[in-house]
């Protein structure tokens, strides 16, 4: 039986027509001038050759690019009703989406953004938590977890981990995933151009996660 995947990503897990309307979108098949690497065909995506390969039902692209975890976003601007990883989960689990859908696997590919905008870091945090810690990174990555287990507790989640990352920002994500019983999937050696995955980068990360899949 094929499972229903749910993902949860930054720019790079976004393609044009494939996010929810109005979410900011990276990779196209035009691409843009400045940037060679944005233009890239759908199957090329990491997700879009991982499903292939899998033959997993896709259920929901909720991907938004330059979307951090934490409610602190590039700059400093506030992204606890904009486009947050937490922001986005609970409005997918108030609106009864988790209830009305059968969630399988769920794939969370966030944290570059939360380690490369330099917002703050805060301490990791597994329990007790209160909204001002989501403003902070690594509290919001076991908040996350937390959230995510709690409203799919059979589902199998899955959060991949970038390359280059701060050094604590990976590490809490392992720590949250041990803690929660969430599967992390560390990549490694991803080809990229401006920080973002050409299409020989979005084969290896498809490779590295079908690999490391229960």
């Amino acid at each position: 039986m094929s499972k229903s995947v749910v993902i949860f990503g930054d720019s790079y897990s976004t393609y044009e027509g494939c996010i929810p309307e109005g979410y900011a979108c990276y990779y196209t098949s035009k691409g843009r001038a400045e940037n060679h690497v944005t233009k890239m065909k759908k199957e090329e995506t990491w997700w879009s050759r991982l499903l292939n390969k899998t033959g997993w039902n896709l259920l929901l692209n909720n991907s938004w690019s330059g979307s951090t975890v934490c409610h602190t976003g590039w700059n400093g601007v506030d992204c606890s009703h904009i486009n947050s990883f937490i922001y986005r989960f609970r409005q997918l689990r108030d609106n009864g989406f988790f209830k009305e859908n059968k969630v399988d696997t769920v794939l969370v590919f966030g944290g570059t953004n939360d380690s490369w905008s330099n917002a703050p870091l805060g301490e990791i945090k597994l329990a007790d938590f209160e909204e001002k810690d989501l403003y902070n990174v690594l509290p919001a990555f076991g908040y996350l977890m937390s959230e995510m287990k709690s409203a799919l507790p059979e589902a199998d989640i899955y959060f991949l981990v970038n390359s280059d990352l701060k050094p604590e920002v990976g590490e809490c994500i392992e720590k949250a995933g041990k803690h929660f019983g969430v599967n992390v999937i560390k990549l490694h050696d991803i080809d990229k151009r401006e920080g973002h995955p050409t299409p020989l980068g979005m084969e290896t990360i498809c490779e590295q996660v079908f690999n490391n899949l229960k």
